[in-house]
């Protein structure tokens, strides 16, 4: 019979019995505890597979990651230790279904239990097929697929940058069919072509080969093309080659590139960013360069079709410059041509000579008739002076008799207008003396400051003293004044305009 009561058995005496049973169980601490679950689960369930959907995922800086495996009503914590995942075919992702192998512990310190994963791969391929799908659609929308963006793979490459596993039978392949076809110099970037670290080795490797200062200073030439190869294999060995970073890598590749992963039936997402997809490592060889005995026997054909040509070329140059010669003169006629011209030039030049002479001697002649002789232009230059000497001395002694008649008239005039004239008429000047003793005439009455006065006639002066004047007379007296000063200021006016003309 079980020690453990029955929920349903109402029996005080079997209840407390049990009680007494619990009371008397041996007790353990939370540490010995855990561990003893710690030990018991790892023991139990020491190998799983377990098949869940990836969530939460999250690198540690350690290299650890983590992640939680779920399905519909549960999930499970889970890691990868930082070695294992160099070693995985394909990077962990969001929302992934794998299927993950390892064994359960427990982690004490919150009392949980998590999967150590030692194994992971997908959940059979069409969980790879439709991330890889998604992945596409994602590349493509972005635009890293269209035409557009394809280089020329060049026709002549003198270095090809190859970028594969070192050991592989890949790189040989290559090799033989290079120098089987059109020997040129190879560039070897050894890298993983699988696994984790495949995909950053590749990368690396493209965007060294476009790193022109890291080439130089290497002093390695830089490719004029770049094949990207890899052998025949699964979905998941082909992974890393799915990888968007290898994709952006081609796509930024200022070299035109060459994809060849795989075998023919074989296709990755870097074959849809590549300039020129090849099926296999040794076709991408192929389309890298030209056959060279093809070349060799082209150019073969071309010298013989030039010389052709050139043959062809001559010999109607010189039909056509036999047809041409019938037409020409002999050099024999060419030349008493050009003596018959000489002559006549020769001829014509000798008649316009004696005419041009003929013409400078007339035009000198007149010229000379023209001219006389220094004498007689002499004799002519000192009748011409003579001649304007008496026509000078006629023309000063007119003027001066001219100008003395002037004179005098004027003088005459001037005494006929000087106040002694004016006098002789009945005409008066009345002075009156200042303090120095000097005698002023009075030109107003209001300028008479003095009771004697001398008034001068034409023939002597008289002295004279002030009388009282009526208003009559005084007014008469400034009108005469005025009258006489007026007569006075157009005389003199008349004389200085008549000596200014």
């Amino acid at each position: 019979m079980s020690d453990t009561p029955d929920p349903f058995y109402n029996n005080t005496d079997s209840l407390a019995k049990y009680g007494q049973d619990r009371r008397n169980s041996n007790e353990y601490s939370v540490s010995e505890l855990s561990y003893k679950l710690k030990r018991s689960i790892e023991t139990t369930f020491d190998h799983v597979r377990v098949r869940g959907e990836i969530s939460g995922f999250k690198r540690a800086a350690s290299g650890h990651c983590y992640f939680t495996l779920k399905d519909e009503k549960a999930n499970i914590d889970a890691v990868i230790w930082r070695g294992l995942v160099s070693k995985l075919s394909f990077n962990p992702e969001e929302g992934l279904e794998v299927i993950a192998s390892g064994k359960l512990t427990t982690y004490e310190q919150r009392s949980r239990y998590q999967i150590v994963v030692d194994a992971l791969e997908p959940a059979g391929i069409g969980a790879l097929l439709q991330l890889l799908e998604k992945r596409k659609q994602a590349l493509k929308d972005e635009g890293l697929f269209n035409p557009e963006h394809k280089k020329k793979i060049p026709k002549f490459p003198s270095v090809i940058g190859v970028i594969s596993s070192p050991t592989g039978a890949v790189i040989q392949d290559i090799l033989h069919r290079l120098q089987d076809r059109f020997p040129v110099h190879v560039i070897l970037w050894p890298t993983l072509v699988q696994g984790e670290m495949a995909a950053a080795q590749i990368c690396n490797a493209i965007k060294g080969f476009n790193d022109e200062a890291m080439l130089k200073g290497a002093n390695i030439p830089r490719p004029d093309v770049l094949i990207v190869a890899r052998g025949g294999g699964s979905l998941e060995d082909l992974w890393s080659f799915n990888e968007e970073n290898i994709v952006r890598a081609a796509f930024h590749s200022d070299i035109p590139l060459i994809s060849a992963v795989g075998h023919e039936t074989d296709t990755t997402l870097i074959d849809y960013v590549s300039d020129l997809r090849a099926p296999t490592p040794s076709a991408a060889a192929e389309k890298s360069v030209p056959v060279r005995q093809d070349l060799l026997y082209q150019l073969k054909e071309y010298g013989l079709t030039l010389q052709r040509l050139m043959h062809k070329y001559a010999d109607r140059q010189k039909h056509q410059l036999d047809y041409i010669s019938r037409g020409l003169l002999s050099p024999k006629a060419i030349l008493e041509n050009m003596l018959i011209r000489t002559d006549d030039l020769h001829t014509r030049l000798s008649l316009a000579g004696q005419q041009y002479l003929r013409g400078k001697t007339h035009y000198l002649n007149q010229t000379t008739a023209r001219l006389t002789s220094p004498n007689a232009a002499i004799d002519k230059w000192h009748q011409h002076h003579r001649q304007q000497g008496q026509y000078l001395h006629m023309f000063s002694k007119s003027y001066m008799k001219e100008k003395n008649d002037k004179i005098r008239f004027l003088s005459t005039l001037l005494q006929s207008y000087s106040y002694k004239g004016v006098l002789k008429r009945g005409f008066t000047i009345t002075r009156q003396q200042q303090n120095g003793g000097k005698w002023v005439p009075v030109l107003s009455s209001k300028d008479i400051v003095q009771k004697d006065l001398q008034i001068e006639f034409h023939d002597g002066k008289i002295g004279a003293s002030t009388a009282p004047m009526t208003k009559n007379n005084v007014t008469k007296q400034r009108t005469k004044n005025r009258a006489e000063n007026r007569k006075i200021v157009k005389v003199t006016v008349f004389f200085i305009l008549l000596i200014i003309k």
